[in-house]
């Protein structure tokens, strides 16, 4: 009715949609030293730990940093952003030499960064990587 206050449930509507809003800007904000979502390289060096926790002739996956290291051979080492070129999830796990994403199955070889199994299509960009004092350093200058 004209001149009556707003009915409760229409505020609370309100007030969840802008609270939706507000963590959706939030969730979608990756800005960070490990770049933007559309640019998942790293945009400052990143402390991997342990050089020698990355298997020889096989790759371990840092989720938390979106990078995937390989050792093709004992001190070589190859990294990869671990963000699906398809829609940007993050892969979940690694098994042997293939990343997988768990959003739309694409696969990936980690030890080159080719797309094996769509949807992906396009490889997983190659991030600078580098063993100091036993610890591996990804990003910028490494």
């Amino acid at each position: 009715m004209p001149g009556q206050p707003a009915a409760r449930r229409t505020v609370l509507k309100g007030a969840a949609l802008a609270g939706a809003a507000g963590l959706g800007v939030a969730a979608c904000s990756t800005e960070s030293k490990l770049g933007h979502a559309e640019n998942p390289t790293p945009t400052a060096p990143v402390d991997l730990g342990a050089a020698d926790a990355v298997p020889v002739g096989g790759a371990k996956l840092y989720r938390e940093q979106r990078l995937v290291v390989s050792c093709p051979a004992k001190g070589q080492y190859k990294a990869f952003s671990a963000q699906c070129t398809h829609a940007g999830c993050v892969l979940d796990k690694v098994e042997g030499t293939e990343g997988n994403c768990p959003c739309h199955g694409s696969r990936f070889d980690v030890t080159t960064g080719k797309a094996l199994q769509g949807p992906a299509t396009e490889p997983l960009p190659e991030v600078p990587v580098k063993e100091a004092g036993g610890k591996l350093v990804a990003g910028p200058d490494a």
